[in-house]
């Protein structure tokens, strides 16, 4: 079950490959999340001494949850993969030139993880096709539902 989507995110990059990863979370954001109170819009991953962290990810802190801590909606948070699957990401980010972008928050297992999405970026006359194949099947869509 999804929380939040980045429809962003495959407009401006093709995704090749998606991954899930759980993220170590406080308790507040634990709470915020569920009641649909993040941002993942803007959020980016990073690489950095073998472990990933997702930067710009905000969780607006719910009043009555973070009495007695002082939450930062923005702060870095670390992602968890396994061992291979970070080098496998690591290779694919430094040597092929993709970028790693977060799609979704989601519920699995009772746990929120965070399906991030290797993807190289669209140039602009991608995005313009890519308007117009959308717009096309919506087109034929209605075309088929007219006629029956």
């Amino acid at each position: 079950m999804s929380i939040i989507d980045n429809r962003k995110a495959t407009h401006d990059y093709f995704i090749e490959e998606r991954f899930e990863a759980g993220m170590a979370l406080e308790g507040w954001e634990v709470k915020a999340i569920r009641a649909g109170r993040a941002q993942i819009k803007e959020a980016y991953v990073i690489v950095r001494d073998a472990e990933m962290f997702v930067i710009g990810m905000h969780i607006s802190p719910l009043l009555s949850a973070s009495t007695h801590i002082k939450p930062d909606p923005t702060r870095t948070r670390k992602l968890l993969l396994h061992s291979e699957e970070i080098n496998k990401l690591i290779g694919k980010v430094e040597r092929a030139g993709y970028t790693l972008v977060p799609l979704d928050l989601h519920y699995s297992k009772g746990r929120i993880k965070l399906a991030i999405g290797l993807g190289k970026g669209k140039k602009l006359y991608d995005k313009r096709e890519s308007e117009k194949q959308k717009d096309w099947d919506r087109e034929k869509q209605r075309l088929m539902r007219s006629k029956v």
